[in-house]
């Protein structure tokens, strides 16, 4: 590799999380979800983000290119905005590649639904995640139309993750409104293998698991008639 593209994908990195060619066969793609996940506003600079209008392109891009056989998605992330972050997950649920997930850290608020879209996910046994209501800052109009809004946003996600995952709407909605986990707040925290059993994450794993089921993935794409 040259200097000159050495220090390109030293710059890729700074911007997106990751190099712009993963490995030399670009048979893989890894697309890292870390920190929050930014939409129409702009975080401030100290601020760890996913930017939704950078991995998009991604996600078409190896939509359209033929040399790539499967993503990996890789999540560390705290939430964020839910519109940039179902926009993700619905791009990445759309993909016809094989996807696999790997929630590590942690999977929290938005990062449930980005964790679901593959298809199949992995948690390491020591992540989180935090499922909870939707959170709004700012001004809000105190009329029925704001909640009317709330809910319907609310609703969105609960059925995208129910379409993407083995959990029942109804054990979704109590895991949201508990009230004895979560300081000054509702929702529930689950660890590790928790998440396996709810039915949100397919498999307790790391790295290694996640590499080998999205191999098997492709194999079994490559092999149907």
């Amino acid at each position: 590799m040259t200097d000159t593209n050495s220090k390109n994908e030293i710059e890729a990195i700074k911007e997106m999380g990751a190099s712009e060619i993963p490995n030399k066969y670009e048979r893989i793609q890894v697309i890292p979800i870390i920190g929050q996940i930014e939409g129409h506003q702009v975080l401030s600079p100290q601020t760890k983000t996913t930017k939704y209008e950078q991995v998009l392109p991604q996600l078409i891009a190896i939509e359209t290119d033929e040399k790539v056989e499967g993503v990996l998605v890789i999540l560390n992330t705290v939430g964020g905005d839910v519109e940039a972050g179902l926009a993700i997950a619905e791009m990445l649920c759309s993909l016809s590649k094989p996807t696999v997930s790997l929630v590590v850290g942690g999977g929290h608020s938005i990062g449930v639904p980005l964790a679901t879209s593959a298809n199949y996910s992995f948690i390491s046994p020591s992540a989180t995640m935090i499922i909870h209501p939707i959170r709004m800052n700012g001004l809000i109009i105190g009329v029925p139309q704001t909640f009317d809004y709330f809910n319907k946003m609310q609703e969105r996600i609960i059925e995208f993750i129910s379409r993407t995952s083995k959990i029942q709407k109804d054990s979704l909605h109590k895991l949201m409104l508990q009230t004895d986990e979560l300081l000054n707040d509702m929702g529930t925290i689950l660890i590790g293998n928790q998440a396996v059993e709810y039915g949100i994450i397919d498999e307790v794993g790391g790295i290694c698991n996640a590499i080998s089921k999205l191999e098997e993935l492709i194999s079994i794409k490559k092999n149907k008639p």
